[in-house]
């Protein structure tokens, strides 16, 4: 295996395809880190308080979650690349160790986006779609932005963590789903959409009632996961793999209240996309003929720069710039404009020839960008206009020119000082058989960590193997579970076992919060509603801190009260009651899981009756139960 793998890598290493599809990949990631951080500070004191409002245990917590916002913007738009991706990689491992994130409201992907952080290390996601793309271009100022080669990446950045943070993943959690009935039924997909707990506002009711529809479904999640890791690179199968992943992971994101799961999962597939396709839409999107014509005087850095930056941000190809020493003379319309006042000013040419100069041209070319449209917009106003213009003035009269020659205009190929330029490009060109035989051990170790924790949980746990008999098997189980704290906190490998038969089992009632307001009428708490749905925003970490945790097949009194008094204490605070003179009822339902088919399940389950319970009371910010013992036996 160890030669098989070295002699891949090695073919692979030299094999240079464009970075469109990496810069997509550190992009997204970013965005989904900046929503689940936007998550943790609305949901701050329901994670982070040991009872919300009430007893603040970290009152630095948004502050931290502020710094991590900005490190998050900062890998959305491609600034200081490594340095960001370092701190994003540490920050997650952070809170999901130190804080209740992990323990009480595991989003389900927080470990996932760890394993994906650990690879945007060694990624070069600074490569397109990037601030820093166009710093190193900023670098050789006078070097036309057309001479700079375009970034082209090793396609082991591509084919690396598709294969272990999915290939692995799909893998693992294949095994766990086979030792589920309703999953050995066809039904993998179809029970936890008919749970109200799980699903979202969308109705998918005339899809689940179709027993065909779903079995074709479940067994072609079962056989995709199985079958991913050893067929996603072939060329035949590739869009298949990429159509049918896209399609589980978009039915996850729309039906059930996980999205970030399912969106963490989808941004992988901008990995797989055949890289041919990322030049047909851009095709399709860039502008055919330039829309506007800018003429920049060729000898000032400044102009040389503003150049630069103004073509990095025109993604639909709709300005074209050009020197005005050398090409203005070829312009009919520019005759009436000496050299000398030409070169005092930015000018524009559009398709109709009207002539733009100063604040003028900028307003054209943020309105010829399409996306920048509004901003071009602003800068016509009236007064934002004048202020514009006079800035841009004391710039235009005050800037220097500087005479430069011709090795100036040589293209240089400068590069951040990253991981994967260290690594994949000088150490790989230098070393290559070296380096790929050090790889190589990397991903057998990769994989044994992986291996272990499959047959870890997937094997022994599910076959109920005892260990503790024999000593040697339990040192050996006790060394298995070192690895596995080691593994899990550092590259986010864990057993996949979401919603199998162990989850669902006596599944069969849910619990949802009403008060009596001022004027005496019951009311719901925005938590869950009539129907027995988990409202928004209270999805993913939260929506697992309830229906996970809280409301499972043999309900804990212990942990239900303990998460009962955080969604009353934060819920009466967010809704404006006062929770000292407010009484809560506790309302229970039952429900259906079966492993088998069943005709139109989601609304049997939603329109079965509630019942209250119990109640809840706080008083001096001292909560009391008045619950039964077990609820299980209700």
């Amino acid at each position: 295996m160890y030669k098989l793998i070295s002699a891949k890598i090695l073919a692979l290493l030299s094999k240079q395809v464009p970075a469109t599809g990496i810069g997509l990949f550190r992009l997204f990631y970013g965005l989904i880190t900046l929503q689940e951080i936007i998550f943790l500070l609305y949901f701050n004191h329901l994670i982070f308080d040991p009872i919300p409002y009430i007893d603040v245990e970290f009152p630095m917590i948004p502050f931290f979650l502020t710094i991590w916002v900005v490190i998050a913007t900062f890998i959305v738009i491609g600034y200081r690349y490594q340095f960001a991706v370092t701190c994003n990689y540490i920050i997650w491992i952070i809170f999901v160790n130190f804080t209740p994130m992990q323990r009480d409201f595991d989003g389900g992907f927080d470990l996932f986006m760890i394993g994906a952080g650990f690879f945007l290390l060694f990624m070069p996601g600074d490569r397109a779609f990037s601030i820093d793309n166009l710093r190193y271009k900023l670098n050789t100022p006078f070097v036309h932005y057309n001479a700079h080669p375009k970034p082209k990446v090793s396609v082991l950045a591509y084919y690396l963590p598709i294969a272990i943070c999915l290939g692995f993943l799909y893998f693992d959690s294949a095994i766990h789903k086979m030792f589920a009935e309703h999953w050995r039924n066809g039904l993998g997909s179809w029970l936890p959409a008919t749970q109200p707990y799980y699903v979202s506002a969308i109705d998918m009711s005339a899809l689940l009632n179709n027993k065909l529809l779903q079995n074709i479904i479940g067994y072609t999640i079962l056989i995709f996961q199985f079958t991913f890791i050893f067929f996603f690179s072939n060329r035949r199968l590739r869009i298949a793999y990429l159509l049918v992943g896209l399609g589980l992971h978009l039915g996850i994101t729309l039906s059930f209240n996980i999205y970030p799961f399912g969106l963490g999962m989808i941004i992988f597939y901008t990995l797989l996309v055949p890289f041919k396709w990322w030049r047909v839409i851009g095709e399709i999107f860039t502008a055919n003929h330039s829309s506007l014509t800018v003429f920049y005087d060729q000898q000032c850095p400044l102009c040389n720069r503003t150049v630069l930056i103004l073509n990095h941000l025109d993604i639909f190809k709709c300005i074209d710039f050009k020197s005005a020493q050398e090409h203005a003379a070829h312009y009919p319309a520019l005759a009436s404009i000496n050299n000398e006042t030409l070169l005092t000013d930015l000018y524009a040419l559009d398709s109709s020839d009207r002539i733009y100069s100063g604040v003028g041209t900028y307003i054209q070319i943020f309105r010829k960008m399409r996306y920048l449209f509004p901003l071009g917009i602003i800068l016509s106003l009236p007064g934002i206009n004048y202020f514009a213009s006079k800035k841009y003035r004391s710039i235009a009269d005050s800037r220097n020119r500087i005479p430069c020659a011709s090795t100036c205009f040589a293209p240089q190929n400068l590069q951040i000082n990253t991981l994967y330029h260290r690594y994949f490009e000088q150490l790989a060109t230098q070393k290559p058989k070296a380096f790929s035989r050090k790889l190589s051990k990397i991903l057998i170790a990769l994989l044994l960590l992986q291996l272990n924790s499959s047959i870890h949980y997937g094997l022994i746990y599910r076959l109920n193997i005892n260990t503790t008999q024999n000593p040697i098997i339990n040192n050996i189980s006790q060394a298995s579970n070192a690895l596995l704290m080691v593994s899990q906190t550092f590259f986010g490998i864990t057993p996949h076992a979401l919603y199998l038969h162990d989850h669902f089992a006596g599944y069969d009632r849910i619990l949802a919060i009403t008060y009596t307001d001022q004027n005496g009428n019951e009311r719901w708490l925005p938590f869950v509603n009539e129907q027995g749905r988990l409202l928004a925003p209270n999805w993913g970490r939260v929506h697992s801190m309830w229906a996970n945790i809280a409301v499972t097949p043999n309900i804990d009194n212990t942990r239900l009260h303990k998460f009962i008094m955080k969604v009353t204490a934060f819920w009466g605070q967010k809704i404006g009651l006062d929770i000292n003179k407010t009484i809560f009822h506790i309302k229970l339902k039952k429900i259906s899981a079966p492993s088998y088919w069943v005709y139109d399940q989601l609304h049997k389950n939603m329109a079965s009756q509630w019942v209250t319970i119990g109640s809840v009371k706080w008083d001096n910010n001292v909560i009391s139960f008045d619950l039964p013992s077990n609820i299980n036996e209700l």
